[in-house]
């Protein structure tokens, strides 16, 4: 599959807005996404994170406002816009009967890439799931699908991906698993969009972050730039204490 290049930013949204009935869901968003970024749409349960990737994605038509994806616009291009996304939703889309790598071979062939078998070998090589590669995906662990899953919205090099909550449900060892292979798509010039409502995953991902509560974009910025809209921290020496987390992956890579 070839996806033209376009100029300008990878994501352009500008006065979305969605209601369902009587509930507005999306009230006049806007946002862009630079190229070969990570951007967090970051907001709580029933913020309008999944109706803004499902519009972004052509799943859904907006009420008004426009968007573009790739400089295609969603509305009045929806073909040239799915050729150039990948879409992970909140929920591994993997077949469990189908072994790791039968699974991208799957995909693969219906994308019509050019040797299948060659494409899948690479992505369990770079997703660290070579050892797991014949085994079937109903023995996984919940990280473990999540990158296949991840690895499998890939095939075709699509150069727009959106991650609809990906570490929603996992363990903290599976959580950090997806932030690397986030980073790495981001290294490889892929453009990420990923919802979230964890505070650390946007801080630990994102190159800008958007925050979004009751359909509106209330900040959007570096997170250095959020923090600026803080008053200045006050110096105080304490002792720092390690965090459950700390203390469960120190514990837990002390015994694999």
């Amino acid at each position: 599959m070839t996806v033209r290049s376009t100029a300008g930013p990878a994501i352009r949204v500008q006065g979305l807005e969605k209601a369902y009935g009587t509930k507005a869901v999306l009230r006049g968003v806007d946002f862009d996404v630079a190229r070969g970024s990570i951007f967090a749409l970051l907001g709580s349960n029933g913020a309008g994170k999944t109706t803004t990737i499902r519009i972004l994605s052509t799943l859904l038509k907006a009420d008004a406002g426009t968007a573009a994806v790739n400089g295609f616009d969603v509305a009045t291009q929806p073909a040239d816009v799915r050729e150039s996304i990948s879409l992970t939703g909140q929920f591994a889309a993997v077949d469990e009967i189908l072994t790791g790598r039968e699974n991208l071979v799957l995909v693969a062939k219906l994308r019509h890439v050019a040797d299948p078998g060659a494409v899948a070998d690479d992505l369990l090589d770079r997703f660290s799931l070579t050892e797991a590669a014949a085994r079937r995906t109903a023995t996984y662990s919940g990280g473990m699908r999540r990158r296949l899953d991840i690895a499998m919205s890939l095939i075709g090099d699509s150069p727009v991906i959106f991650l609809d909550e990906p570490t929603a449900g996992l363990d903290p060892e599976a959580r950090i698993e997806v932030w690397q292979t986030v980073q790495e798509l981001a290294g490889h010039g892929t453009t990420v969009l990923l919802t979230t409502q964890y505070l650390e995953e946007a801080e630990q991902l994102a190159d800008r972050i958007a925050i979004l509560h009751q359909g509106r974009i209330i900040v959007n910025g570096t997170l250095t730039e959020l923090k600026q809209l803080l008053p200045p921290a006050e110096i105080e020496y304490v002792e720092k204490q390690p965090t459950l987390e700390d203390v469960f992956l120190a514990i837990t890579k002390d015994r694999a």
